[in-house]
């Protein structure tokens, strides 16, 4: 079942995050769609209502671009009639505005991200304000960005000393100015592998300023992956040469969603995952050269890392009372 991400904020907001993951191919739609139903290696497996969780599907500009977003497109409505039990949105991530009203006139996607943080405060708004027009006419959601966060997210890059956070004030007046569902906000984070530096982590602090200026209004957390060191050790053992790195710690997900947080996007663990298993399958099977004999075990483990972060997310479970909610059932 596809549908918007208000409709999800709306249950989870304060209670417990959303988990947005980026997708490019198929053995990762298949992964995303098992870990999110409690499955692993099958998807004839019995359902787990305890590991499974309400997610948001975010295609970025690269993904859409990186063959045909046609292939992407079918892929997740074919994984919509094998895994009928799946309550998700399809997402467009750091979209431009062209793209974004490529997205809505699509009929496919049931929300998209604007992102003109890199203008000015008036410009953004501007911008961000024609997106929402447009896109309410056609029912979407519209998640907007204020603030800039550090890292490298598709053709943006943004070094740590030029990185600045949300203004809690600013934010306030760019939701009413612009009529965005969500807003992206700045608090710490950053995109990409190479993530915190000691100059950087989450501002719990600033968080609150804002959710107290702008109570019950979902906040969105980009560059929210916690790079684990078991990941780049797998993969720097297998042949790989990544440096040191650290992300968002996951026991923090949580108490960033009791302020309002309600969407966290993830993109760079599930790569980690997807690099640490195809570089094991070319060690270990220098002579196999079946392209599904890296694909099999990577989609189990892309599964099993999508259930323990739906569980360290708080979303692991609601999938039933998300349901039910949507469907206006006693939750």
């Amino acid at each position: 079942m596809i549908v918007t991400t208000k409709e999800l904020f709306q249950h989870a907001y304060g209670r417990y995050a959303v988990g947005a993951y980026n997708i490019n191919n198929l053995e990762q739609t298949v992964g995303l769609f098992r870990g999110n139903l409690g499955q692993k290696n099958s998807n004839e497996e019995p359902i787990d209502p305890a590991n499974s969780a309400p997610f948001i599907i975010q295609l970025s500009r690269g993904a859409r671009g990186y063959t045909d977003k046609r292939f992407l497109e079918a892929m997740i409505r074919a994984a919509e009639d094998i895994f009928p039990k799946a309550v998700f949105a399809v997402h467009l991530d750091h979209g431009t505005e062209d793209v974004a009203y490529e997205c809505i006139g699509s009929g496919f996607y049931s929300s998209v991200m604007i992102d003109a943080s890199h203008e000015t405060f008036d410009e953004n708004i501007a911008t961000t304000r024609r997106v929402v027009e447009r896109a309410h006419e056609k029912g979407l959601s519209v998640e907007a960005e204020l603030g800039m966060l550090g890292g490298v997210e598709e053709d943006i890059s943004v070094d740590a000393d030029n990185a600045c956070l949300t203004d809690p004030d600013q934010a306030v007046e760019f939701v009413e100015r612009s009529g965005c569902d969500s807003l992206a906000v700045a608090i710490g984070t950053s995109h990409g592998a190479y993530k915190f530096t000691g100059k950087q982590g989450l501002h719990f602090d600033r968080i609150a300023e804002i959710q107290k200026r702008l109570p019950g209004f979902p906040l969105v957390m980009h560059g929210s992956s916690s790079v684990p060191k078991e990941w780049v050790e797998r993969i720097n053992k297998a042949g790989g040469k990544l440096g040191d790195a650290s992300g968002v710690p996951e026991n923090q997900y949580l108490p960033a969603a009791k302020l309002g947080v309600t969407k966290v996007n993830i993109d760079t663990d599930g790569r980690l995952v997807w690099c640490a298993v195809f570089r094991e399958t070319f060690r270990d099977k220098p002579t196999d050269f079946d392209p599904r004999t890296p694909g099999k075990p990577f989609m189990a483990a892309y599964a099993e890392y999508i259930t323990h972060k739906n569980q360290k997310l708080g979303s692991a479970g609601r999938l039933e009372s998300v349901r039910a909610s949507l469907l206006g059932q006693p939750v």
